[in-house]
């Protein structure tokens, strides 16, 4: 089993139910629940005109491999309806692969850690609720340290973390 953290987000339609399904639909495809961050209000990133989103971070442990997990990810994405029109248009839900485990993947389906991890904040803030300390794999920064370089400008605490919230494993 694989420690591996994913970026939600949804904009469009009943933003909290699509990450709350999203979420159950993780948990029945070899992907196990360890932590989720409190969910944050968010501007929109990319493209501007657009409703503001809700995003979370999911700590999951996971048998699949790193492409089985994008698949899964993909899948689910569009059983909720998500379509991709233009590059960062709306959305219901959005799942990203951020790290796993301590993997660095750089292909043309994949690339881990997330290519623009680093430089936002929307998924920084919540990832630092779970793993505050986890170094980049790649800059050998921490995430605290990435998180607050961005400002976490646009971001509110949307609800309470969720019952099973709390802190990951340290990887290794």
């Amino acid at each position: 089993m694989t420690l591996a953290y994913l970026g939600l987000g949804s904009n469009l339609g009943d933003r909290e139910a699509h990450l709350r399904r999203g979420v159950l639909h993780l948990e029945r495809r070899a992907v196990r629940m360890v932590a989720l961050s409190a969910v944050y209000e968010t501007t929109p990133w990319g493209y501007s005109a657009q409703p503001p989103f809700l995003n979370m971070v999911a700590c999951v442990q996971t048998s699949l491999d790193p492409f089985g997990l994008l698949d899964t990810c993909l899948a689910i994405e569009e059983e909720e309806g998500r379509t991709r029109p233009f590059p960062n248009a709306p959305r219901t839900l959005d799942i990203d692969i951020l790290l796993y485990g301590e993997r660095i993947i750089a292909s043309p389906r994949l690339v881990v850690p997330h290519p623009r991890l680093a430089d936002r904040a929307f998924v920084l803030v919540p990832l630092c609720d779970l793993a505050p300390d986890l170094v980049h794999p790649v800059l050998g920064i921490s995430l605290r340290t990435l998180a607050e370089r961005t400002g976490a400008q646009g971001i509110r605490r949307w609800a309470p973390p969720p019952h099973w919230q709390g802190p990951c494993p340290p990887q290794g």
